[in-house]
């Protein structure tokens, strides 16, 4: 009798844990929720200063090389599906001291990326309510990620699924919107609108522009990390390279297509680091309902990502403290609160507070700094992604080249910040962080090693 009981509650139990699974346009679209955000909706405004026109052919690139990125980690994934995602693959391909300090790079750039995102919501609300201090829209924002986390999987999965639909529909209105006032079918000035038609108008600032603004592109396709962590939860680990490809694609259309738009309705000297090229694309179309709109997509995409950076950052702090690369106390669950890492959750929720605090005090260029290093860290972990499936997977003429291909363009984006000044000490920062964290990688590695000889 006992035997049978216990076969219904197990065959319950898995039909509740096939339910709670993902299917692959699920994973798609919270792929897209979690990369639309503030870096490509207020960070192309840098990229098309930097380069002009020619950001289109960055976006391009750089949609190429997340797609080479992507690929090797779904194939991984697929091919032996591990809790750490790439920091496992990582570990498995190079040993301990690999493990540790793509999943540290991570974790750090990541809790920075967050606290610059809090800011960037807190200024962007400003646009409506003057008045009220930053910290309390941080505080907010801040403390609504934190119950959207504490949904567990398939709550998040709703919650940015949702937004995905929101954001991706704002950049959809701004493409028609954009159309009609080419087309003159939307009243306005239209005395700016221009398509770039030779190579000195689409690379003003020739190779050396187009170089450093890579890392924008780059950066606007940064979450792809989160996906391959989620990629677990799929009902078939075999769908994840499908569910990456379309997402990929989505994202390449929506992006291509608007900032093509922007850069033709407006002259590149015209857009502003501090405002929406969306939004300043637009500004002779006389809309008025146009900025409030978009300010609000800015804002959801921002959340969007930043939920998601603390969703991953709580989830792999649990499998660093697993394989004892963090305390253990930290792979601790709750099973009241849909299992959920509770003190994992409290130490990423506290470097996010700190983070907040440093954005708010250090002048802005400061952060500024801060921020670029953290988007060329991800970018590090990418590598990591690349050489680790060269060395884990079995691979084919074409996939050795599409690697050799995606590092290129890896090396490219991140030395590409060596050529502009407004960013150069972000490249210095990121390569001090990775030194420190590999060399305490390494000790750690070999104090492990000498306790094991004792």
């Amino acid at each position: 009798m006992s035997k049978q009981s216990h076969s219904c509650n197990s065959g319950s139990q898995k039909k509740q844990n096939e339910k709670n699974k993902l299917e692959w346009w699920q994973l798609s679209l919270i792929g897209v929720g979690c990369t639309i955000g503030t870096g490509y909706f207020l960070g192309s405004s840098i990229g098309i200063i930097t380069t002009g026109p020619s950001i289109v052919f960055s976006f391009i690139m750089a949609a190429v090389g997340t797609y080479i990125v992507y690929r090797f980690l779904a194939k991984m994934t697929a091919d032996d599906p591990l809790e750490g995602s790439f920091c496992s693959y990582a570990k498995k391909a190079f040993g301990q001291w690999a493990g540790f300090s793509c999943g540290w790079i991570y974790w750090s750039s990541n809790i920075l990326i967050m606290g610059s995102q809090l800011t960037a919501l807190s200024i962007l609300s400003k646009f409506w309510f003057h008045q009220i201090p930053l910290w309390v829209f941080s505080t907010g924002y801040g403390v609504t990620a934190i119950i959207v986390v504490l949904l567990g999987t398939k709550g998040f999965g709703k919650i940015e699924n949702i937004l995905a639909i929101i954001k991706t529909a704002a950049i959809v209105m701004f493409i028609l919107l954009a159309f009609s006032a080419l087309l003159n079918w939307i009243p306005g000035d239209s005395s700016d609108a221009h398509v770039p038609h030779s190579m000195r108008e689409l690379f003003p600032h020739q190779f050396i522009g187009f170089w450093s603004s890579l890392i924008y592109a780059f950066y606007a396709f940064g979450g792809i990390e989160v996906i391959g962590l989620m990629a677990m939860q799929l009902k078939k680990k075999e769908d994840a390279p499908k569910s990456g490809s379309i997402m990929l694609l989505v994202l390449t259309i929506i992006y291509v297509l608007s900032l093509g738009l922007a850069v033709c309705m407006l002259q590149y000297q015209r857009f502003s680091e501090d405002e929406s090229p969306f939004v300043k694309a637009m500004e002779n179309t006389h809309l008025s309902f146009f900025p409030h709109v978009f300010n609000g997509a800015i804002i959801i995409a921002g959340f969007s990502t930043m939920t998601a950076a603390l969703f991953g950052v709580t989830n792999l702090l649990v499998t660093l403290a697993k394989d004892g690369d963090a305390p253990s106390f930290f792979a601790l669950k709750v099973k009241k609160i849909n299992n959920l890492p509770l003190p994992s959750l409290g130490i990423a929720t506290l470097g996010m507070l700190i983070s907040i605090i440093t954005a708010l005090l250090l002048p802005d260029k400061t952060y500024e700094y801060i921020t670029t290093a953290a988007g060329i860290l991800l970018l590090f972990n990418w590598l990591f992604i690349i050489i680790s499936a060269i060395r884990i997977l079995k691979l084919n003429v074409l996939d050795k080249w599409m690697a050799s291909i995606g590092i290129l363009f890896l090396i490219g984006a991140i030395s590409g910040t060596m050529m502009e000044k407004m960013i150069r000490p972000g490249f210095f920062v990121s390569i001090i962080s990775v030194a420190v964290i590999v060399i305490i990688s390494l000790i750690l590695t070999k104090l492990k090693a000498k306790k094991k000889e004792k």
